[in-house]
C-alpha cells in the first residue's frame, strides 16, 4: 500500500491516474460495492490480517463489508472519562496537535494550511487565532465511529465538496489534503471549552461521512452531549479535525512536543 501510494504522488503516471481516483463519484461507487452483501467475503480475512478485536463488538456477523468496517462497540469498551473538565478524544487514532499562528496551521514537515481555507470561511477561522488544532487520523483498522468531544450546542453542519485524497503522511507533504477533500464540520458552542468546531475529512475510497440527524431548536441549535456517537465513516482511512480557542485547551503540551518531533500519539476514543 505505502509503494503504491508512493507511486501516485511522487510519479507522473502516478498523479494523472490520482485525478480519477481522488473524484468523489469513484468512492461512492465502491462505498455502494462495500454495503452490499456480496462483499461479506472480504470479512474474515480484514479481520485476520488486521488483528481486530471483535470481543469489543456488540455482534460479530455482518450483513457487509463495511457493516463491519463500522462495526458497533460494547458501550463499555470506550468509557469516557468521568471528570466533565476532561477533554475526550472523539475517536480512534494517531493524535497530532498543532498550534494557529497567524492564521496557519502549521505542521513540522507537512503542508501549511489556512484555517480560512479549511472552513472556506474568514470570520470563524479568526476565532482560532492562537489557538490548537487537533488533527485524528484513523487508520484503516481502527474503530470507524466517533463522537462529540465536548457537551455543549451544536449548530447544523456545514458540508463542503472536494476531491478524496488519501490522508497518510506522504500526501500530507505533497499538498494541503484537508483543505481539499469532501469535509463536514459542526460549529460548538461548547460548555467548558468555548466555541469549538469539530470537522470530519473524507479520504481516498470512502465513500461517505455519515452523521447523525440532530434535533434542533427554534434558535438553530442541537443540545448535545460528550461521548455521543456523532456519525462513522465509510471504508477507508480518515480524519477528525478539532478546532479550539486561545487559551481553551487543558494541557496539551505533551502532544504539541511530540508532534513537535514528526511523532502521532495512538488514542482511542
Amino acid at each position: 500500500m505505502a509503494s503504491f501510494t508512493n507511486f501516485l504522488y511522487h510519479t507522473a503516471p502516478g498523479r494523472f491516474l490520482l485525478k480519477g481516483l481522488t473524484r468523489p463519484f469513484l468512492s461512492k461507487a465502491v462505498g455502494a460495492f462495500l454495503s452490499c452483501g456480496a462483499s461479506r467475503v472480504f470479512n474474515r480475512s480484514f479481520v485476520r490480517r488486521n488483528g481486530i478485536d471483535l470481543s469489543e463488538c456488540e455482534q460479530t456477523k455482518f450483513r457487509s463489508f463495511n457493516d463491519c468496517f463500522t462495526r458497533k462497540l460494547r458501550e463499555s469498551a470506550r468509557p469516557v472519562a468521568a471528570d466533565p473538565a476532561a477533554l475526550i478524544s472523539p475517536c480512534d487514532g494517531l493524535l497530532s496537535v498543532y498550534p494557529i499562528e497567524k492564521g496557519l496551521v502549521v505542521p513540522v514537515k507537512q503542508s501549511r494550511y489556512s484555517v480560512a481555507d479549511l472552513l472556506r470561511s474568514e470570520s470563524l477561522a479568526a476565532k482560532f487565532e492562537g489557538g490548537r488544532c487537533l488533527v485524528f487520523r484513523l487508520q484503516v483498522t481502527d474503530y470507524h465511529r466517533y463522537a462529540f468531544f465536548a457537551s455543549g450546542r451544536a449548530k447544523a453542519p456545514v458540508r463542503l465538496p472536494g476531491r478524496l485524497h488519501t490522508v497518510r503522511p506522504i500526501a500530507l507533504r505533497e499538498l494541503p489534503v484537508f483543505c481539499e477533500n469532501a469535509r463536514e464540520y459542526t460549529l460548538l458552542q461548547t460548555d467548558r471549552f468555548g466555541e469549538a468546531v469539530q470537522m470530519e475529512v473524507g479520504a481516498m475510497m470512502v465513500g461517505k461521512i455519515a452523521n447523525h440527524p440532530l434535533s434542533y431548536e427554534a434558535d438553530g441549535f442541537a443540545r448535545v452531549e460528550r461521548g455521543a456517537e456523532k456519525g462513522c465513516f465509510l471504508f477507508g482511512g480518515s480524519t477528525i479535525i478539532v478546532l479550539l480557542e486561545k487559551d481553551r485547551a487543558p494541557a496539551l503540551s505533551a502532544y504539541l512536543e511530540a508532534t513537535a518531533r514528526d511523532l502521532e500519539t495512538p488514542v482511542r476514543l
